[in-house]
C-alpha cells in the first residue's frame, strides 16, 4: 500500500538532514516509534528495516530507546523472583 502524505516544507527539510531519501527516513522513524511504544517487537522492527535483530537493538540503544522498559516496581519484582530459591 502506498500512502501520499503531505509534509510541511520545514519537516521535509529536517528529514533531509538524515542523508537518506525522505521516504526511507520517515519509514525508519515510524518503525522506531512503533517499537518504542511497544506496538511491535524488536524482531518485527528489525524485519521491517531489513536488518538483523541484534543490529536493530544496538541501533535503537544508540538512539536512546531502551531494550527493557520497566518501572522500578516491575524491576524489583523481577529481582525478587530471581532471588527466590
Amino acid at each position: 500500500m502506498t500512502i501520499n502524505l503531505p509534509l510541511d516544507p520545514e519537516l521535509t527539510g529536517l528529514l533531509q538532514m538524515f542523508d537518506k531519501p525522505v521516504p526511507d527516513t520517515a519509514w525508519e522513524l515510524i518503525v522506531l516509534e512503533l517499537y518504542r511504544q511497544g506496538k511491535i517487537s524488536s524482531g518485527k522492527a528489525a524485519e521491517l528495516l531489513g536488518i538483523e535483530r541484534v543490529a536493530f537493538l544496538q541501533y535503537a540503544s544508540r538512539l536512546g530507546i531502551p531494550f527493557f522498559d520497566m518501572t522500578d516496581e516491575e524491576w524489583q519484582a523481577e529481582v525478587e523472583q530471581v532471588r527466590k530459591p
